[in-house]
C-alpha cells in the first residue's frame, strides 16, 4: 500500500518523442506502482528506512540504461541518485523527487589473466570478486562485510583488508568507466578525463558522475590465512587496549589488527576483544607472525584461540555475524590524533554500549599506512588511529536511545579527532573534515565543472540542501 507521502510523488507527463522512445526501451518503476516499495528501500541493508521518496526507479541491466536514466531526469529537469550495495548507513541512494539508478541487476567481473586486472561492476561486492579471484591466485583488498559493493566503498577511498599495510583499495583504481551528468558514456584514468579519475579515489558519494566499471589492480592470493583472538573482561580494558596499540607497531607487515569492544552475545556481559589476522602462504609463517601476539598477550583472559585456520570466506562469514541483516544502524567514526592517548579517548566509547543492543565500538591501526605520503587524489584524511562505532538494534523504539548514545560519545571523542572517514559518515547529522582544505576545495570544482546543474545527487547533508556546493569539510553539528 502507498503511504500518504509516497502518493503525492508525481509521475513525470513526457511529450517529446525521445522520452517515449527512452521509457519504452528503459521502464522505470513509478511511485505508482505496487512494486515501488521494494524498488525505492528492499536493497538498503540499514533497516532504520529514509522517509524520501525517489519520483521513479531504473533498475538497470546495461550502460544504456543508465544513460536512459540520467536523460529523462535532465529532460523532467530532477535529478539521479545511484545505489550500488545498498549498504550505505545513511541510505545515500534514497533522495525525494529524483530517479533512482539501482545497479544491483547491473553486473560485470572481467579478469584478464595477462595483466592481472579486473574489470568489475560497482554493485560487485567483495565477497563475490573474491570469490571470482582467489580460485585463480589472486585477490582484492575489498570491504570486510562481504555483502559491500564496490562502488561506494571504493568512491569512499576503501578500507579494506590489512589496510594498515597494503594501503588504500582505491590506489588500486587505474581506470573507471562512467555516465557523465550529460548522459554521455566516458573513460576516465591517469591520461583521459584525469580529474574525474582523481576525483573517483576518495569523493565518496559526491562523485559528479555515475561509475559503471572499475579497473582494478589485484594482488597474489594467500594461501594461509591465521588468525588469533582473545575476549577479555571489561574489567581489563585499560591493559589489553595498550597492549594492542603497542604491538601493532611491531608485528610484521602480514597483520592486521582490531580491537574490538562488544557485549557477549551468551552473557550479555560487556567484553573486549583484540583479533589479530595474518595473510601469509605458510604455516610456518603465519604461525611466526602471530607469536608475537601470542607471547606477549595480557593474562585474564575470558577465550584465547591461537594460531586458528581462516579464510576470506571465513572472515566474511563472522563478519555477517557481526553486522546482521534486518537490523537498524547508527555508524560514526574518526580519525583520531597520532598522539592522542586513545584508550582514554575510547574507553566510554568501548565499555559503555547501549543495552540490549548489538553495538560494537573498535579501533583499527592504520600505522604505516597513515604515514606514507598519499598519491594524487581526492582521499587525504587520515590518521594512525582510526575509531568506528557500529549500533545496531532491532526495535523503532529504541531509535532515540541508540542515536543519543552515539551523539553523546562523539561529542567527547570529536575534540581528540583530526577528521574523519566518507563510509561511517552520515552527513545529515554530522559533517567534518573528510578532506584536507587544499584537496576539498579541488573537490567541489570538479564537482561544479561536471556537473554544474547539480544532476548527480552528491553529499545528502541536513535538508539535502548542498547540491553543487559540496561540503564545507568543517567540523560542525547539524542535528
Amino acid at each position: 500500500m502507498l503511504t500518504q507521502q509516497t502518493a503525492l510523488v508525481p509521475e513525470p507527463k513526457f511529450q517529446s518523442p525521445d522520452a517515449t522512445s527512452i521509457l519504452q526501451e528503459t521502464p522505470v518503476i513509478w511511485a505508482s506502482s505496487p512494486d515501488y516499495e521494494r524498488a525505492r528501500v528492499g536493497r538498503v541493508f540499514n533497516h532504520r528506512r529514509p522517509s524520501r521518496y525517489p519520483r521513479g526507479v531504473i533498475e538497470a541491466t546495461t550502460v544504456q540504461d543508465i544513460i536512459n536514466g540520467v536523460l529523462l531526469a535532465n529532460q523532467e529537469g530532477i535529478r539521479v541518485s545511484v545505489r550500488s550495495g545498498g549498504h550505505s548507513w545513511a541510505a545515500w541512494s534514497v533522495r525525494d523527487d529524483a530517479i533512482l539508478i539501482d545497479l544491483g541487476k547491473f553486473t560485470c567481473i572481467e579478469y584478464d589473466e595477462a595483466t592481472h586486472i579486473v574489470k568489475a561492476s560497482p554493485s560487485t561486492t567483495g565477497r563475490m570478486l573474491n570469490g571470482v579471484l582467489v580460485p585463480l591466485g589472486r585477490m582484492f583488498g575489498g570491504g570486510h562485510c562481504p555483502d559491500v559493493g564496490l562502488g561506494g566503498f571504493l568512491l569512499q577511498g576503501g578500507m579494506g583488508w590489512n589496510c594498515k599495510n597494503w594501503g588504500w583499495a582505491c590506489e588500486k583504481v587505474i581506470g573507471i568507466d562512467v555516465v557523465t551528468a550529460e548522459g554521455k558514456a566516458i573513460h576516465c584514468d591517469k591520461n583521459q578525463n584525469s580529474d574525474l579519475y582523481w576525483a573517483a579515489r576518495g569523493s565518496g558519494p559526491g562523485f559528479p558522475a555515475i561509475v559503471t566499471a572499475f579497473y582494478l589492480e589485484t594482488r597474489e592470493s594467500y594461501t594461509n590465512m591465521k588468525s588469533s583472538t582473545f575476549v577479555y573482561p571489561i574489567s581489563e580494558y585499560k591493559p589489553v587496549m595498550d597492549w594492542v596499540q603497542k604491538v601493532s607497531l611491531e608485528c610484521d607487515s602480514s597483520i592486521e589488527a582490531v580491537a574490538v569492544g562488544a557485549i557477549d552475545p551468551a552473557t550479555k556481559a560487556p567484553v573486549i576483544i583484540a583479533h589479530l589476522v595474518t595473510f601469509q602462504n605458510t604455516a610456518a609463517a603465519a604461525d611466526a607472525s602471530l607469536q608475537i601476539f601470542n607471547d606477549s598477550h595480557p593474562p585474564n583472559c575470558l577465550v584465547e584461540r591461537m594460531n586458528k585456520d581462516t579464510s576470506l570466506a571465513k572472515e566474511y562469514s563472522d563478519q555477517c555475524g557481526a553486522n546482521p541483516e534486518g537490523h537498524r544502524y547508527v555508524a560514526e567514526n574518526a580519525y583520531l590524533q597520532n598522539d592522542a592517548d586513545v584508550t582514554e579517548v575510547l574507553r566510554k566509547a568501548m565499555t559503555t554500549l547501549p543495552e540490549g543492543s548489538k553495538a560494537f565500538s573498535l579501533w583499527f591501526s592504520m600505522n604505516p599506512t597513515s604515514r606514507r605520503p598519499l598519491p594524487d587524489m581526492a582521499l587525504s584524511m587520515q590518521s594512525d588511529h582510526y575509531f568506528a562505532l557500529y549500533t545496531v538494534w532491532e526495535h523503532a523504539a529504541d531509535d532515540e536511545r541508540c542515536k543519543a548514545w552515539v551523539r553523546g560519545i562523539m561529542k567527547e571523542v570529536e575534540p581528540h579527532a583530526v577528521g574523519a572517514y566518507l563510509g561511517d559518515s552520515d552527513f545529515q547529522v554530522r559533517q567534518t573534515r573528510f578532506w584536507t582544505d587544499e584537496k576539498a576545495e579541488r573537490l567541489m570544482a570538479i564537482r561544479r565543472q561536471w556537473d554544474p546543474q547539480g544532476t548527480v545527487c552528491g553529499f545528502l547533508d541536513r535538508g539535502d540542501q548542498s547540491r553543487t556546493k559540496g561540503l564545507a569539510n568543517v567540523t560542525e553539528w547539524q542535528s
